[in-house]
């Protein structure tokens, strides 16, 4: 059974649609009458026909014993009203206000695929160097927020359609987002670290900030959805004492921050390029390790000799067997001792003099690739892959110095060298 199934006589159908070219809510009225024209502009009459675009939803408010009552049809539709489409209505069939029509609801078209965008400017306000809070600089911003109804029986919870106007609604979102992107800016400044004086640069990061804080506020408060939030600029008052001082501030300390870093980037060179020298030095000294062996013995040998020359300085150590008589006998002692480490020493170096087969006691060392390095016309070396590398870190070693190693032609640069390939740094631009 139809919904309408009574029809006055002389009635007219009405057509329900919207033929607004740009709205987000618009009231429907009967045809033939100005909005608010009729008392009864809110009656639907006999065998209407509903017709709703893709895109928008049409909402019939009306009002039962037990309230407000809703119905939602989206869009596409086109046809005649019938109990079918308004489950709800059906309580009311029969019931006819003056023989006119069956019942009177509001209609209301919601756009659901129009997207508002809504200009916006805060005033200076003070923001706080989260590293000085005792200065506030003034700061202000300007952008622009996008945004739709997505959910509209979440929208009209909080906005009366009978009294909506996109003015009124554009107003009261451009202040709540005043208030928003207020608090946002001033919050984003600490929580991400921000210098305030830097925080004209800082655009991109600032407007992820507002986003995440402004959106599900503008969801709660007004039921839309925000589509995008563009931040287009964030202005300092350069003129504010709180800015010169903070500036004068920063300067002071950046400088010393950079002369810091300058500093400890040439210790670091220094130490790189001591360790270069260092590892230069054991590497001679271990391609040549059979001379410096000598040498330190040697060396022992005349720190022994001196220490022995003055044992008896001042007859220390010597026992006094009178008439002018007498022996020393640490001297005696040590004299024995050192006489039988040279004879060790003599018999094991004429014994391997004699049988050189006896020097290969050990194993000799593993044959490590090394090269020898031409320093001021003079090769130098050798050295192995290790140190060589060691040298490049230094910067004792650049790509254009010559190496040669036994098998090679000539001397060839040492960027050309397989095992040293890629640890030369590029050149600097000029």
């Amino acid at each position: 059974m139809g919904l309408f199934n009574k029809t006055k006589s002389g009635g007219f159908r009405d057509v329900i649609r919207c033929d607004e070219p740009s709205y987000l809510i618009w009231k429907w009225h009967p045809g033939g009458k100005e909005l608010g024209e009729s008392k009864r502009e809110n009656m639907i009459r006999t065998s209407s026909t509903l017709r709703v675009k893709d895109g928008e939803v049409a909402v019939f408010v009306y009002k039962q014993k037990d309230g407000t009552m809703q119905d939602f049809i989206e869009g596409p539709f086109d046809e005649k009203l019938k109990t079918g489409n308004f489950p709800v209505l059906s309580s009311i069939i029969g019931m006819f206000y003056e023989g006119d029509s069956p019942f009177q609801a509001e209609v209301y078209f919601i756009n659901l695929s129009k997207v508002i965008q809504v200009k916006f400017g805060v005033p200076y306000f003070d923001v706080y160097d989260y590293r000085y809070p005792d200065f506030g600089v003034p700061v202000a911003v300007r952008g622009t927020i996008s945004f739709n109804i997505k959910d509209y029986k979440e929208f009209i919870k909080y906005n009366r359609l009978i009294n909506f106007t996109l003015s009124d609604f554009s107003n009261e979102i451009r202040d709540a987002v005043k208030k928003y992107v207020k608090s946002a800016v001033t919050n984003a400044a600490f929580d991400n670290n921000i210098p305030v004086i830097h925080i004209e640069r800082k655009i991109s990061e600032l407007n992820d900030a507002i986003s995440s804080f402004v959106i599900p506020r503008l969801d709660k408060d007004f039921g839309v959805n925000v589509t995008s939030i563009d931040i287009a600029a964030l202005e300092i008052d350069k003129k504010s004492s709180d800015y010169a001082e903070l500036l004068s501030i920063t300067k002071d300390i950046t400088a010393r921050q950079k002369q810091a870093e300058i500093l400890n980037y040439e210790e670091s060179l220094r130490i790189q390029r001591e360790e270069g020298q260092y590892a230069m030095h054991k590497q001679t000294q271990t391609s040549n390790l059979g001379a410096f062996q000598v040498e330190k013995q040697a060396d022992v040998g005349v720190a022994t000799a001196n220490a022995l020359g003055k044992m008896g300085e001042n007859g220390a150590g010597n026992v006094n067997l009178g008439n002018n008589s007498g022996f020393n006998p640490m001297a005696m002692m040590t004299g024995v001792a050192l006489g039988g480490v040279a004879g060790q020493n003599l018999g094991s170096t004429l014994n391997n003099a004699m049988n050189p087969t006896n020097n290969a006691v050990t194993p000799p060392p593993i044959p490590k690739e090394t090269y020898y390095v031409a320093v001021d016309g003079k090769p130098t070396g050798p050295y192995d892959i290790e140190t060589l590398k060691t040298m490049i870190m230094s910067g004792n070693l650049k790509s254009d110095s010559l190496l040669w190693k036994q098998g090679m032609q000539s001397w060839e640069k040492a960027g050309n060298i397989n095992s040293l390939q890629g640890l030369f740094p590029p050149e600097i631009p000029k």
